[in-house]
């Protein structure tokens, strides 16, 4: 494949998950306020996993939602230095 391709692909991808952890995160404040159905803790940690931690992470700290949680104010920044560190290791393998 092609350098860049790829380089395009991941960074479509990476903006596409980012989206997705920012409107989720979002939408389950407005959920939360709400006093409905919330979106599973779960599938919070599942997005953030597959690269939209970050965005999660600055969307939680912008509309004050989890901030109280040490779940997710120590959880999230853990995942992004674990996927900081996944990517050097790539970077220097490939």
């Amino acid at each position: 494949m092609n350098v860049s391709f790829e380089m395009n692909f991941l960074a479509v991808y990476l903006i596409g998950i980012s989206l997705i952890a920012c409107i989720v995160t979002a939408a389950d404040k407005k959920l939360a306020r709400n006093k409905r159905r919330r979106v599973p803790e779960k599938t919070l940690f599942l997005i953030a996993a597959a690269g939209g931690s970050a965005a999660m992470y600055l969307t939680m700290l912008a509309v004050r939602h989890k901030t109280k949680h040490k779940r997710f104010m120590i959880g999230l920044p853990l995942i992004m230095l674990a996927q900081a560190s996944a990517a050097m290791i790539l970077k220097f393998i490939l």
